[in-house]
């Protein structure tokens, strides 16, 4: 068996879970060799996790992404922002580096995502869309093949998670209220970090501009809920996840990983 090599860019969170699904044995074919972040001492933390685990090999701590692509990994996972995928692909795609990202409202930029395929087919790499908080790719991707389709993305938050962006107001910590409706493309130049989900959706069916996107800001209300309904002449799916955390979004990476190795694929 042939051991691929990861690094990690964005070094929070989520990397410490799928670090930690490492160590414990959950991805048996891959060693972290490298990790990055914009903090240093968070990829440093990762990395002396690594090393702690007595794993048999060494995770170095990179001070700039050239230095990450300088251990010329077979993947990369990206779990920082849209603008820090925007950096990473294009270097890391003509590297030889795969990539494996939860920062898919990078692709809502429909110039970037086309340069990006250009730049994986012409270097026999690939770029891993994550599922993260929701799922049914395989079923929105499936549908829309089949011929004309609509699709909509609702989510439900709660106030405190849009602090810092444009909607946010104190009334909404006691008044119930939609926040944002619009496309998917509009949806992520206002909240970048908080619709990655719905990019995603948008890229497995009909894409950034006519995905239709909603949100709900409800009182008291923890985590995320989100809702895509897809429709054509032939099929009507419904797909409803909430998760009380992000933690969903760390493992479906682990499992995203998992499927690139393994002999059967879900």
């Amino acid at each position: 068996m042939t051991i691929k090599t990861l690094a990690i860019v964005g070094c929070g969170k989520l990397a410490t879970i799928i670090t930690d699904a490492l160590i414990e044995g959950f991805l048996p074919d891959y060693q972290l060799i490298g990790a990055f972040s914009r903090t240093v001492e968070k990829a440093k933390h990762i990395a002396d996790k690594v090393q702690n685990a007595e794993s048999g090999y060494t995770c170095a701590t990179c001070n700039s992404l050239d230095e990450l692509l300088a251990l010329k990994p077979d993947y990369i996972i990206e779990t920082a922002s849209p603008d820090s995928m925007k950096a990473l692909a294009l270097p890391a795609l003509r590297n030889g580096s795969s990539i494996v990202t939860l920062s898919i409202g990078a692709f809502a930029d429909t110039e970037f995502y086309a340069e990006v395929k250009a730049t994986a087919r012409e270097n026999n790499t690939r770029v891993h869309l994550v599922s993260g908080a929701i799922g049914g790719f395989d079923v929105l991707r499936t549908v829309s093949l089949m011929g004309d389709c609509t699709a909509t993305f609702h989510t439900e938050k709660g106030p405190n998670s849009l602090k810092n962006t444009a909607v946010y107001e104190e009334s909404l910590q006691t008044e119930k209220r939609k926040v944002f409706e619009g496309n998917a493309q509009e949806a992520i130049a206002l909240f970048p970090t908080r619709v990655n989900v719905a990019v995603a959706a948008s890229l497995a069916s009909v894409g950034p501009e006519n995905m239709k996107v909603s949100m709900t800001s409800t009182p008291g209300f923890t985590g995320d809920e989100h809702r895509i309904e897809v429709k054509s002449d032939q099929v009507h799916a419904v797909i409803d996840v909430y998760s009380a955390t992000a933690q969903i979004a760390g493992w479906s990476v682990v499992n995203t990983l998992r499927n690139i190795t393994s002999p059967i694929v879900f």
